[in-house]
C-alpha cells in the first residue's frame, strides 16, 4: 500500500538497495497466502527501518504487528552485538511463516515472537526499547502510544506506520479507520512531551521522539 504514483513508487523501489532473493519469496509468499498483503512493509520501507536500527545502534527493538516478518527480518538484520527484536501478533499462521523466513535469514536468534495480545502483554515489558515500530491494530494506536511511550529510551525512536491511510487522512467526511488514525496523529502532533516527523513512505510512517 502506497500513497504516492505507482511508477514513483516503482521507482523508488527500483533505487533501493534489494533486500536478496529471501524477501522476494517471502513476499510473494505473503501475496499468495494471505487475504492483506499490502499489510507487509515491502521493500523501501524495510530497508528504511533497517537502517534506523542501524544508524541509532539499537539494542532493543519492539515491533507491535509481526505479520508474516519482513519488518521484523529488516530489522533484526540491522542490529548489532547482542541486540534482539520483540515482535508480537495475535496470529500463529503469519507468526509461523515469520519464524520460517526468520530462521533462514539466519536471524531467529535476534527476534523474540510473540503471540497474543499486545495491550495484555505490555504492562509487563521492561524496556526501555530503542526503537519501537506500531504497525498493529489501529484502533488501539492512542492506547499503544501511551502505554510504550515511558518505555521509550531517552534517544529512542516510535514509529507508527500507515498514518496517512491511503491520504484519507485530509477527508473531511472520514470513515471510522480513518478518523481513529486522524485522532492519533493528531494527539501525537499536540502532545508537548513529543516531537514528531510525518513521512510519505509508503503508506506514511509518523516518526517519534522525546524531548523531556
Amino acid at each position: 500500500m502506497s500513497i504516492v504514483d505507482d511508477a514513483v513508487d516503482q521507482y523508488a523501489e527500483e533505487h533501493t538497495t534489494p533486500s536478496g532473493d529471501l524477501f522476494d519469496r517471502l513476499a510473494a509468499e505473503t501475496r499468495e497466502k494471505t487475504t492483506v498483503p499490502q499489510m507487509m512493509v515491502g521493500r523501501v520501507e524495510g530497508k528504511f527501518l533497517e537502517f534506523l536500527v542501524r544508524a541509532t545502534s539499537a539494542q532493543l527493538v519492539l515491533e507491535l504487528g509481526t505479520f508474516t516478518g519482513y519488518s521484523s527480518i529488516s530489522m533484526a538484520r540491522g542490529l548489532t552485538g547482542t541486540g534482539k527484536v520483540v515482535s508480537m501478533d495475535v496470529n500463529p499462521d503469519t507468526t509461523a511463516i515469520a519464524r520460517r523466513y526468520a530462521d533462514e535469514a539466519g536471524v531467529a536468534d535476534r527476534i523474540d515472537y510473540r503471540l497474543g495480545e499486545a495491550l495484555d502483554a505490555l504492562p509487563s515489558l521492561e524496556g526501555p526499547f530503542d526503537l519501537i515500530f506500531i504497525d498493529a491494530d489501529k484502533s488501539n494506536y492512542v492506547n499503544y502510544y501511551e502505554a510504550l511511550l515511558p518505555k521509550l529510551a531517552a534517544n529512542g525512536l516510535l514509529i507508527a506506520d500507515n498514518t496517512l491511510w491511503s491520504g484519507r487522512v485530509v477527508d473531511e467526511d472520514a470513515d471510522e479507520t480513518t478518523g481513529v488514525i486522524q485522532q492519533f496523529n493528531d494527539r501525537v502532533r499536540d502532545d508537548p512531551r513529543v516531537e514528531q516527523v510525518m513521512l510519505t513512505v509508503r503508506d506514511g510512517m509518523l516518526v517519534v521522539r522525546k524531548t523531556g
